[in-house]
């Protein structure tokens, strides 16, 4: 947290300051939740103002900021522009609605002070967001564990008769139980001939026998999410399904195979790709090959045909390629993955090979 403050400070000429009023980005430069804040950065301090609703547990948690209790927001953020002589304040755009954007704008420059809501502070906050320090990878790690060890737990209750919903509403149950805080997302668990569908939603459709099975996952682990799909074979497949399976996971493997600092998005995107265009199945791949993942699920760099973003030591990316064929069935596998000098560090453990379940007796 100090050295990502440090940095923006660094870009700081004297007398101007950055004014962070997005939940998500005090969370991230603070490590603190809190609603009705703000986190104040000058050349020299930080301040995060709370509330009172806050302040007990702000003080004993924030050792690297000022902390200021206030009772009105823009009352305590004035009272600091005038002590640290501040003559230009940087906002937010990217997650400050507009009104937001204006009253605060409004608000500096009837106390005289110059209000800069362009892209300059987001732009930092992108650029520092991309590169995951070692406390943020550890957090990666463990809600990528927590997904795993959930998963298998919920697969273990696996029975005839069960529901897609049920099955996520139980899934949901083991991760909290392990110690996530919420889900990354609306689980996606589905059977049958719904798995043609990239984000299909689970319902009362009963879990299908001889059918594929598609879980995509992730967990929240102290504000830092993970991502991860894993497609099984739930009784008896046929041989189609299990060659769509093989040419999908030849896929993700090839891509896998290109991440390492030094290369383009694009160009790992057309990896995984070329294998499913050469197999003949190119007009069913139909979203891009991966994300970045932080404490948002989709974060940069996206890996995809038009991002030509150069991978870099600590950036955080899912590889994600999948083919649905509409009214038969698909096949998706994700692995989340740290980029390293010479390659990477895969986040999950679980195999990628075609496992297969029975449906038990209830």
């Amino acid at each position: 947290m100090i050295n990502k403050i440090k940095k923006l400070q660094n870009s700081l000429a004297d007398g101007s300051a950055y004014l962070i009023i997005s939940e998500l980005h005090n969370f991230y430069l603070t490590g603190f939740k809190s609603t009705d804040g703000a986190l104040l950065i000058d050349k020299n301090n930080a301040y995060l103002l709370v509330d009172s609703r806050y302040i007990e547990a702000c003080e004993l948690a924030v050792k690297h900021c000022k902390v200021v209790c206030f009772s009105r927001l823009f009352e305590g953020i004035n009272e600091i522009i005038k002590s640290d002589n501040i003559t230009t304040v940087y906002l937010e755009q990217d997650n400050l609605c507009v009104s937001a954007s204006n009253a605060f704008c409004a608000k500096l420059e009837e106390a005289g002070v110059k209000a800069v809501s362009d892209n300059t502070l987001d732009k930092l906050l992108s650029e520092l967001r991309l590169i995951k320090d070692e406390n943020e990878k550890l957090k990666i790690q463990k809600a990528q564990e927590i997904s795993e060890e959930a998963m298998l737990k919920t697969l273990e209750k696996l029975h005839k008769g069960m529901t897609e919903r049920e099955f996520a509403l139980e899934l949901e149950y083991e991760m909290k139980k392990l110690g996530a805080s919420e889900v990354s997302f609306d689980l996606i668990t589905i059977s049958g001939k719904k798995t043609s569908m990239p984000h299909g939603e689970p319902d009362e459709s009963v879990i299908e026998d001889n059918s594929f099975f598609t879980m995509d996952i992730g967990a929240v682990y102290d504000g830092y999410h993970s991502d991860m799909t894993r497609t099984v074979a739930i009784g008896e497949v046929n041989q189609k399904m299990c060659d769509i399976y093989s040419i999908v996971l030849e896929a993700q493997l090839t891509a896998l195979e290109m991440v390492k600092a030094g290369v383009k998005c694009s160009d790992i995107d057309k990896a995984a790709r070329d294998i499913i265009t050469e197999a003949g199945y190119g007009d069913y791949f139909r979203h891009s090959t991966g994300h970045g993942v932080g404490i948002e699920i989709h974060e940069k760099p996206g890996v995809s045909p038009s991002c030509d973003t150069v991978l870099e030591e600590g950036m955080v990316i899912t590889i994600e390629p999948g083919i649905y064929l509409p009214g038969e069935f698909g096949v998706r596998i994700e692995d989340m993955v740290l980029v390293t000098k010479d390659g990477y560090h895969n986040f999950a453990k679980l195999p990628k090979e075609l496992l297969g379940y029975e449906l038990a007796d209830k």
